[in-house]
């Protein structure tokens, strides 16, 4: 049965708590039914989500207006993954109108009492995406040399790495090039419908995840992985290491979000140049083979077209590379560079 989807943002419903609702409307429009937040009632996920692609999502205030949905998605990526405990009898009420729960949040539905029973006797689903038994090491064998690689990374968490990965696989999908986006968290594996939860995996095994799924689509002639955290953030650097080696990419496209000065969750550390971070990531990803950064990803949500395209024009002067918001100007410019990249060979090996 096709995916008829309420997303859950009570209370939530802007860009980045509502990131995982945001962005499975952007690239899943045709399976979602409503938003529920009736904090917001009468406005929609164009003015709360800044999500401009597709017709817009009502938002609703009760399930009872939405009565051919089947699931209901926990639309939020709060710090530390927890379910709201304002949130449990909207989920209750959904689990007893027969609908499915579909979460990415750290807190499992499976291992609460509650939701467990009353799923099991309405013989629904509790889906949590970030489950998972993985326990590969990594190796460096079997790797592709034909395969490219390319890697989003960036100076902070929750800056649109995964946002960026997609568009560019999209449209190289679009150009006729056989590419794959590789999901690396619980918004990418519900849009690709396959991919692992590397923040969610036992810290010796990240890397032999990452290499894993590498090696399940090296078929394909390019891989996009979804990056995660970054270097520089005190929380998930350890995650993000285990990504890069892991993946083993030969090119990385570098994200940022204009106006973050400040690590997420961390605002006591101020993050730092992106020069520096260019270096970090180039010296991390080239201790085993040769991989440098050959494009760079501009979020620019929080500023006007005018400044956008100033601070577009000062990244392309300063380092001298592609650079754009692929929401704002369209991903192509990346996209050439990918192309620019895989054609001009010496990545192989």
């Amino acid at each position: 049965m096709p995916r008829k989807i309420v997303c859950l943002t009570e209370g939530h419903s802007e860009p980045h708590a509502g990131k995982t609702a945001a962005n499975v409307i952007r690239y899943r429009r045709e399976e979602v039914v409503a938003m529920l937040d009736s904090t917001q009632v009468g406005k929609t996920s164009r003015e709360l989500l800044a999500v401009t692609t597709g017709e817009p999502v009502p938002v609703i205030a009760k399930l009872a207006e939405a009565p051919g949905a089947n699931t209901l998605l926990l639309g939020i990526a709060p710090p530390g993954g927890k379910i709201p405990a304002s949130w449990r009898p909207i989920i209750l009420e959904a689990i007893s109108r027969k609908m499915d729960i579909l979460s990415g949040l750290h807190d499992f539905l499976n291992n609460d009492a509650e939701f467990k029973a009353a799923a099991d006797q309405a013989g629904v689903k509790l889906i949590d995406v970030r489950s998972n038994s993985e326990k590969s090491i990594a190796r460096r064998k079997g790797l592709r040399p034909d395969c490219l690689r390319v890697h989003t990374v960036g100076h902070d968490c929750s800056i649109g790495k995964m946002v960026v990965s997609v568009e560019i696989t999209n449209a190289l999908k679009k150009r006729g090039w056989d590419s794959k986006f590789i999901a690396t968290g619980q918004t990418g594996i519900m849009i690709e419908g396959d991919g692992l939860p590397i923040d969610c995996i036992v810290a010796d095994f990240v890397s032999g995840a990452a290499e894993k799924m590498v090696l399940e689509h090296q078929h394909h002639q390019i891989l996009l992985v979804e990056g995660q955290g970054s270097l520089v953030h005190p929380s998930y650097s350890g995650v993000t290491l285990s990504l890069l080696h892991g993946c083993a990419p030969q090119a990385l496209i570098l994200c940022y979000e204009v106006g973050r000065d400040t690590v997420t969750g961390v605002e006591s550390v101020k993050i730092p140049p992106l020069a520096e971070i260019k270096k970090m990531f180039e010296l991390m990803a080239n201790i085993h083979q040769r991989c440098e950064v050959i494009g760079i990803a501009i979020n620019s949500r929080r500023i006007d077209a005018a400044a956008a395209a100033a601070e577009r024009a000062r990244i392309k002067a300063e380092f001298g590379l592609p650079a754009c918001d692929v929401l704002r100007d369209g991903p192509d410019e990346l996209v050439d560079a990918v192309i620019a990249f895989h054609q001009r060979g010496g990545w192989q090996g």
